[in-house]
């Protein structure tokens, strides 16, 4: 294809990603990945960083580059889109009565957003093509749920780098990027690829509360609150619960405290400004939840996906973080729940509140209880996290 055709195309995908409300845009070469992803990957597996996330090791082969994906493309264009927070996201921490969810689940789910914006843009730029005599293409559009590895294609496409805390980061919007991208047949003019600009810079390590980080750039998901309160079915270990306070979906701390967001805005689109009942929730009402009250009140968001019984539980630790007596009744009712997750982490979160009326509790509870993991908890009474 002349360049001159490419060029075009590239002015193109420009002023049409900024139509749709993309704040960031570029474009690689299908070529130019692939190695290093794939041995960052098998580092990741290899040291059992993906804790119970079975489906990246599964993966793998088709993560390694985007021809292991799709043998046909010959360009990536990745594009982000701004969600910027109005508010500080680290104030909720010092409300222990309210629970912290992460900046990305205070709207609607972005995915479908996103998703939709792609494939009018993937469309128009076909049309582009045709028009500009390049003949017939294809293009495959990609948020997050395909085996990409949308963050070193981002770093790849010039959108910005891989932080020490494995989060793309972008001069112009910190560390709040959505990311999609558009793997196309269609050979365009790629963007360079820009620098790491971390320096010895390490905030985001220091902050992280369960040490997440055992080295610059590497992730133990086994220890992010994020894969704590949201990938992993499995009850929280014990060791990580206080470390959790009140986070009970997801958590911000390094991507908050990156001096690069000095230069990000706001997010401009409607639909991911945080819900007002999702900035600052009562524990209190949120313990109270059914599950036809869950899923009512987050319908269409990314939180509705864990289940009522791992949110209800990632609740009761907060509840249990927060010393407040207040919370007690709630906690009680929640000894009696279906859910054994839920049960569980209510005898925890009991312990906390009021140890000597959980001893109390123990033995009575332990003739009626029969799930091991509710057992194990009243076992555990008094024991140091």
């Amino acid at each position: 294809m002349p360049a001159s055709w490419g060029d075009r195309l590239r002015q193109f995908i420009e002023a049409d990603a900024r139509r749709l409300g993309f704040d960031a845009v570029g474009v690689a070469p299908a070529s130019s990945e692939g190695v290093l992803i794939g041995e960052r990957l098998d580092a990741f597996v290899e040291a059992g960083h993906h804790g119970t996330m079975d489906w990246l090791p599964e993966t793998a082969g088709r993560r390694r580059s985007a021809r292991a994906l799709w043998p046909q493309v010959r360009s990536i264009i990745v594009l982000g889109m701004n969600y910027g927070p109005d508010e500080d996201p680290l104030a909720i921490l010092s409300r222990p009565d309210r629970g912290a969810i992460s900046v990305y689940a205070r709207h609607r789910d972005y995915h479908e957003l996103i998703k939709g914006r792609l494939k009018e843009l993937a469309g128009r730029l076909l049309a582009q093509a045709r028009q500009a005599g390049a003949g017939e293409h294809e293009v495959k559009v990609f948020v997050d749920t395909a085996p990409v590895m949308e963050k070193p294609m981002g770093e790849m496409a010039g959108l910005g780098w891989q932080g020490k805390h494995t989060n793309l980061v972008s001069r112009e919007h910190g560390s709040w990027l959505f990311l999609g991208s558009i793997f196309t047949t269609l050979d365009l003019p790629p963007d360079a690829p820009r620098r790491d600009l971390c320096g010895s810079c390490r905030a985001c390590q220091d902050v992280c509360p369960t040490n997440a980080f055992p080295v610059p750039y590497q992730l133990d998901a086994r220890r992010c609150i994020s894969y704590l309160t949201i990938e992993t079915r499995n009850v929280v270990p014990r060791e990580f619960r206080r470390a959790m306070g009140n986070r009970i979906y997801g958590c911000d701390d390094c991507l908050a405290v990156c001096p690069w967001n000095k230069f990000a805005g706001t997010a401009r689109e409607a639909r991911l400004i945080a819900r007002d009942d999702l900035r600052a929730p009562s524990l209190d009402h949120l313990l109270g939840l059914d599950d036809a009250e869950f899923r009512a009140l987050f319908s269409g968001s990314p939180i509705k996906r864990i289940g009522r019984a791992k949110f209800v539980s990632n609740c009761l630790i907060a509840a249990g973080n927060s010393g407040l007596a207040a919370l007690l009744p709630p906690v009680e009712q929640l000894l009696c729940d279906p859910a054994p997750l839920v049960r569980a982490m209510a005898v925890w979160a009991l312990d906390r509140l009021s140890p000597h009326d959980a001893l109390r509790r123990r033995t009575s509870a332990l003739d009626r209880e029969e799930d091991p993991l509710v057992r194990s908890e009243w076992h555990a009474l008094g024991q140091e996290d």
